[in-house]
């Protein structure tokens, strides 16, 4: 039951992050152009310049923002991560505990067991 709970998170997960791609393609491209645009308003050396700038990262910053629900996108890849992380930790589980316990008789048997492998 929890490996088809899994399947079933990843599975919509995967959906909203299939649906959120093009957005969060764009609001990458955006941080990037307003990480350019900051560094050229740094090196501008003249009063139009900066001001040029400055409208330009304005007019991105509305671009990043229209773009800001992408965020969920990254939330279903992060939660992707998490149901990926429990599936395989539940691979390595073993299935059957080994029970140590004290009663006599099972451990003359094991201890018969294994003086008679020799």
């Amino acid at each position: 039951m929890k490996k088809f709970m899994l399947f079933t998170g990843g599975l919509i997960a995967l959906l909203v992050l299939l649906a959120n791609i093009g957005p969060m393609i764009l609001l990458g491209i955006s941080v990037w152009l307003l990480y350019v645009i900051f560094k050229q308003f740094v090196k501008s050396d003249s009063t139009a310049g900066k001001i040029g700038w400055v409208v330009l990262g304005l007019l991105v910053l509305s671009v990043t923002f229209s773009n800001v629900f992408a965020v969920i996108g990254l939330l279903a890849t992060y939660v992707l991560y998490i149901i990926y992380r429990s599936w395989k930790q539940e691979k390595n589980e073993s299935v059957v505990e080994v029970m140590e316990d004290d009663d006599p008789f099972k451990n003359f048997e094991r201890q018969w067991a294994e003086i008679n492998q020799y």
